[in-house]
């Protein structure tokens, strides 16, 4: 058993197949990983009931690190919550690919890179300054010939723009509270999760409760990775 403690909690979620996903609750300080439970689907609600259930059971969230969810910051509203950056990126990534053709996509993917080596103030000032550039832009519309309807044009680019402004308040939390050494990625709990599944893939043919069993003998372990 796990004695409370505080806390920095890396939260997330990893399938090992369409219907077998595990939810773990890691603690970045120890590098331990406290709680975990079997899911069909993530949800956030899981991510609720496990922060409840760490707290009730004694442990003190001075932090938490995640992927960033939609509606999971303002759940968690009175705790520091840090939206992990190269998630972030691979977001932005997905909307602009890794070539856009567009100047202003390749543009906005350049300032995007920058978003793990330089402070909020400099990364909001990039980021506004290329919605001034390029508002006009933006604001094209195109009709859909099928619907009749206006649609913008560029909605990949108005896409990924918008998700560096919504979470942008969650990018940069581990500058604001730095005595909490909050990391600013989930690279702990990724490197766990890929630890567990090069184990899980040698047991190759397990039926599920089997596997389950595997996985949680596998989390119980303490692994230390320093990342």
């Amino acid at each position: 058993m796990i004695s409370p403690r505080p806390v920095m909690i890396i939260m997330d979620t990893t399938y090992f197949r369409r219907t077998l996903g595990v939810t773990v609750f890691r603690d970045y300080y120890q590098r331990e990983n406290l709680l975990w439970k079997f899911v069909k689907y993530e949800t956030i609600f899981q991510y609720i009931e496990g922060i409840r259930e760490l707290q009730e059971r004694g442990f003190e969230i001075k932090g938490i690190v995640t992927d960033g969810r939609r509606g999971i910051f303002k759940v968690f509203s009175g705790i520091p919550i840090q939206m992990c950056q190269f998630h972030q990126l691979q977001i932005v990534r997905r909307y602009l690919t890794n070539n856009p053709k567009l100047e202003a996509g390749i543009e906005l993917k350049r300032f995007a890179g920058y978003l793990t080596t330089t402070d909020r103030e400099s990364f909001e000032g990039w980021i506004n300054g290329w919605y001034k550039r390029w508002e006009k832009f933006l604001k094209e519309k195109t009709i859909n010939l099928d619907t009749g309807k206006w649609v913008y044009t560029h909605r990949k680019l108005r896409s990924a723009y918008s998700s560096l402004k919504t979470n942008m308040e969650y990018l940069f939390t581990c500058h604001k509270y730095k005595s909490l050494e909050m990391p600013n990625t989930t690279n702990s709990l990724d490197g766990s999760f890929a630890h567990l599944k090069d184990k899980v893939r040698i047991h190759r043919g397990l039926k599920l409760e089997r596997k389950k069993k595997l996985i949680a003998q596998i989390l119980l372990r303490k692994i230390n990775t320093k990342l």
